[in-house]
């Protein structure tokens, strides 16, 4: 088969894969030598397959040789030949001319090695440019968004980093958390927010923190803002209490609060920390920061940390650790903690109802 004058032919037998194992060495070694001979044959190949199937392909590829014969057979002189298609096939051409013009891009740049390596770096640079405006347009929504949510006290477009528990020191925004919900405990963190109980959503900045007690205090800031109606209902115990002493606390391991119960094991917590208490009492990550209070309503901890599966321990930093931490406060911030018991007559499913609106679910967003 003569490559050279018969490049449809050829062009056929290369789409279907029935070119013999030297005539297919003869074309590779034609294109690599031939540029312009490799551009006919590659439009060729593409047109070849976009008329696959289509029951036209013959008298199309007829009506393009008699235009190439009639340009090879014309003079040098610049002159024009007008042919009338049919109209059902200039719908046939473009598809294939498109089609053509795609897949002669590709195959030219496989074929030929001169292409400039620079030529390609500059089209992926162009494609990751492109992909970082779309990236930073994204970023800009959500901010946006989340300036509108603060606004509005709705929930923050991104997924929180790191989330905990606290409750209310006073009702005008002051409350307490473990130190290490803060992006564990390193400070690294962009924003936090408190959502109550009625799935609202207020932001909130650090007053204090005891990396050592692992405790931190924070203030909603919104102005005017209370969590509830009337003063905290609890008190915060100076002392620590006896073993056995009977205890339960609120959390949001998960969306909704969470109730557990159980006792003091042991006056001290993790490796005798005289700070803390040690607990038996179920916990679960996202209940570090919950309120550990006894059964009269006064809060004796805060919640900090679980020990192993084979320990089975729960660790509370005591309250007068945070009392400590609030009486070194400076001067520019001063915390009045409720001197007024109010749980102390209720039952248990009554100080359940009248805590949760002084605990709070804390959600950390990381830079």
């Amino acid at each position: 088969m003569s490559i050279n004058n018969n490049i449809w032919e050829v062009a056929e037998a290369y789409v279907a894969g029935t070119l013999s194992g030297s005539a297919l060495i003869d074309l590779k070694g034609k294109l690599a030598a031939d540029a312009d001979f490799a551009n006919e044959f590659n439009e060729c190949t593409n047109l070849v397959r976009s008329m696959e199937g289509n029951g036209k392909q013959k008298q199309f590829r007829t009506m393009l040789r008699e235009l190439h014969e009639d340009v090879a057979n014309a003079d040098k002189k610049k002159t024009s030949r007008r042919i009338q298609l049919p109209a059902h096939f200039w719908r046939t051409a473009a598809v294939a001319a498109g089609v053509a013009l795609l897949t002669s891009s590709i195959t030219y740049t496989i074929l030929n090695p001169s292409i400039k390596k620079s030529d390609s770096q500059y089209n992926t640079i162009s494609r990751e440019v492109e992909h970082l405006k779309k990236v930073q347009a994204q970023q800009q929504a959500q901010q946006n968004q989340l300036i509108i949510n603060i606004s509005k006290n709705a929930k923050p477009t991104p997924p929180p980093s790191y989330t905990g528990t606290g409750f209310a020191l006073t009702n005008d925004g002051y409350f307490v958390t473990a130190y290490h919900v803060l992006n564990d405990g390193k400070g690294d963190f962009d924003s936090v927010y408190i959502q109550n109980h009625d799935g609202q959503y207020f932001k909130a900045y650090l007053v204090n923190f005891n990396s050592e007690a692992d405790l931190a205090i924070m203030k909603v800031e919104k102005k005017n803002f209370h969590f509830g109606k009337g003063d905290v209902p609890f008190t915060f115990t100076p002392n620590k209490v006896g073993l056995g002493t009977q205890i339960f606390t609120l959390g949001y391991p998960k969306d909704d609060v969470q109730y557990s119960e159980g006792y003091i094991s042991a006056k001290n917590g993790f490796e005798g920390d005289a700070q803390q208490y040690t607990l038996q009492l179920p916990a679960g990550h996202g209940q570090s920061g919950s309120p550990v209070v006894d059964e009269k309503g006064n809060v004796l901890g805060i919640l900090t940390a679980i020990g192993s599966q084979e320990e089975a321990n729960t660790y509370a930093v005591t309250s007068k650790a945070l009392m400590d931490m609030i009486h070194n406060l400076t001067d520019n911030t001063v915390i009045h903690l409720p001197k007024t018991n109010k749980l102390g007559s209720m039952s248990r499913a009554q100080q359940i109802e009248k805590m949760e609106a002084y605990t709070v679910s804390v959600k950390v967003y990381k830079k």
